[in-house]
């Protein structure tokens, strides 16, 4: 069955890769996600609530997408109710696709059946879960072409795309493939968009790691929540790791992103989600969050922006926060780590796990007012169950070795678990990447929660308050593997100096080759 699932995997991400390659030209790279992930997720809805209707019917040979629409309203209201989304038979995406060279107003159809999928929820439960998630798809850009035959040439060129993607039998697959499909996608994206594209996602394997961190042996969680769920990958690793309905109560999630937002949202059907079982709502987390009602939750996992600017001091309203308050003091305005890492410690369970991604600077920083304080609270309160030292390179974004804090409400000693795993890793391109072996290696770590020499080290909280600024990097209590690196500066500076040279001389050979040019053209 392995082998099945790998060879289904890996043909599903040739398709993908020709997908991205056929439709390069007219639009950027990261702008055309929108489309090829909008149009995944109409496919993958329509497929979806055909098998979902077929599987009702006792007739074998019963078909949905041939119902004529007026006998598919009968079951409008039943089919909304469970499903949260309803699609007549014409406006599926097999049928829609199947006449679409034909139809001179391609655009306008798309349109309104995106329309029509979304206002079918109005007045439901779902509505908020399906509103505006066609929002980024603008069937009428000019980033599809200049003129209405251009822009529907190139639609008919996705939905052909998207349509011929080796998806098989929805029923029948062994694999997640719309899920799947959705996760290279995105993988592929962050990775050719930078910074610029990436700094939402979070790589596969460290949301495993984070995941697994918040469970260790659990078989089952009642609640999973994200304060700055992105894309909502991190979320959908519970479902992976545990199986969906294990996750008793289901995901909830917060973004400020507008497009994130709509992405989480599609993630979680693209996933099988049912609308009931997720709660994704847009907003600023520090500021307006939205899951009062919800918290506490039992699991947390996050990769918070790092040292974004707040509120903080300026709003008079939050040092009385009760997220925030604790501490005595608010997180600096210009870096907002620690706010989210209080938001986070207030809404965990007492037998919660939160694991998050942090900025190195977090556990050091003493030039920031407030950060020091919130450090004394966090130790002082036995809240800091470990922190982990992760290799560097691992994210779309930045290079820099980031790091994990565990925190929890129950602990059962009163020290500090540092870990260095910055040598967990593997190199198999431009950027590192962690294994299995690697996530179950520090997962043993946490588990023995012992000293391994190099690896890990147990400090209790009274030795970490010594220091006023409580310093709590991994480096300050544990020889890291960096350390054991030598570095002759002048040798550095020397090959520095050779790398300028060398860029200089290419820039001359270019700017010679440009001018030649230029010179032939103007001739």
């Amino acid at each position: 069955m392995n082998n099945k699932k790998e060879y289904e995997r890996d043909e599903l991400h040739k398709a993908i890769w020709k997908i991205a390659n056929d439709l390069r030209g007219s639009v950027d790279g990261w702008d055309f996600k929108q489309y090829v992930l909008g149009f995944l997720f109409y496919r993958f809805i329509s497929e979806n609530l055909t098998d979902y209707i077929n599987r009702l019917e006792p007739d074998d040979n019963f078909d949905y997408a041939k119902l004529s629409d007026e006998q598919a309203e009968y079951g409008r209201d039943e089919t909304l109710k469970e499903k949260g989304f309803y699609i007549l038979p014409s406006e599926l995406f097999c049928n829609v696709r199947k006449k679409a060279k034909q139809d001179k107003d391609l655009n306008v159809t798309l349109n309104n059946i995106f329309n029509n999928i979304e206002n079918s929820a109005k007045g439901t439960a779902s509505e908020d879960d399906m509103k505006g998630l066609f929002d980024d798809i603008d069937v009428n850009s000019n980033k599809l072409g200049n003129t209405v035959e251009e822009r529907n040439t190139k639609l008919i060129k996705i939905l052909d795309s998207i349509g011929d993607l080796p998806l098989g039998n929805y029923q029948d697959n062994t694999i997640d493939v719309f899920g799947d499909a959705y996760e290279f996608l995105m993988t592929m994206y962050a990775s050719n968009a930078g910074k610029s594209g990436g700094e939402f996602f979070t790589p596969q394997e460290v949301g495993e790691l984070l995941a697994k961190i918040t469970l260790m042996d659990k078989k089952e969680v009642n609640k999973v929540y994200d304060p700055c769920c992105g894309s909502g990958g991190l979320l959908l690793k519970f479902a992976k790791i545990l199986g969906k309905d294990n996750i008793k109560k289901g995901f909830y999630g917060q973004e400020i992103n507008l497009t994130t937002y709509n992405l989480a949202r599609i993630n979680m059907f693209l996933h099988d989600i049912n609308y009931n079982k997720f709660n994704i709502a847009r907003g600023d987390t520090l500021i307006d969050p939205k899951h009062w009602d919800d918290e506490p939750f039992d699991a947390i996992v996050s990769n918070p922006p790092y040292s974004i600017k707040w509120a903080g001091k300026s709003n008079p309203l939050l040092i009385n926060d009760e997220r925030f308050s604790p501490a005595g003091i608010l997180a600096p305005k210009s870096k907002a780590d620690l706010a989210f890492t209080m938001h986070m410690l207030s809404w965990l369970s007492t037998k919660g796990t939160a694991a998050i991604v942090e900025f190195p600077g977090v556990l050091y920083r003493s030039n920031e007012k407030g950060e020091p304080g919130i450090r004394k609270y966090l130790v002082e309160n036995n809240f800091i169950d470990s922190i982990i030292q992760l290799p560097e390179n691992l994210f779309f974004g930045p290079s820099i070795a980031t790091c994990i804090i565990v925190l929890k409400k129950n602990k059962k000693d009163n020290s500090i678990l540092f870990v260095d795993a910055s040598d967990e890793f593997i190199k198999p391109g431009k950027k590192n990447k962690l294994t299995d072996d690697n996530i179950n290696n520090i997962l043993d770590i946490l588990k023995s929660r012992t000293n391994i020499e190099g690896k890990s080290i147990l400090i209790s909280n009274d030795e970490i308050l010594k220091d006023e600024k409580v310093n709590i990097s991994v480096g300050t209590f544990l020889k890291t593997v960096n350390d054991d690196i030598e570095i002759d500066i002048n040798a550095l500076n020397r090959n520095i100096q050779e790398i300028v040279t060398k860029q200089n001389q290419v820039r001359k050979e270019l700017d010679a080759i440009i001018k030649e040019l230029e010179y032939d053209y103007h001739e």
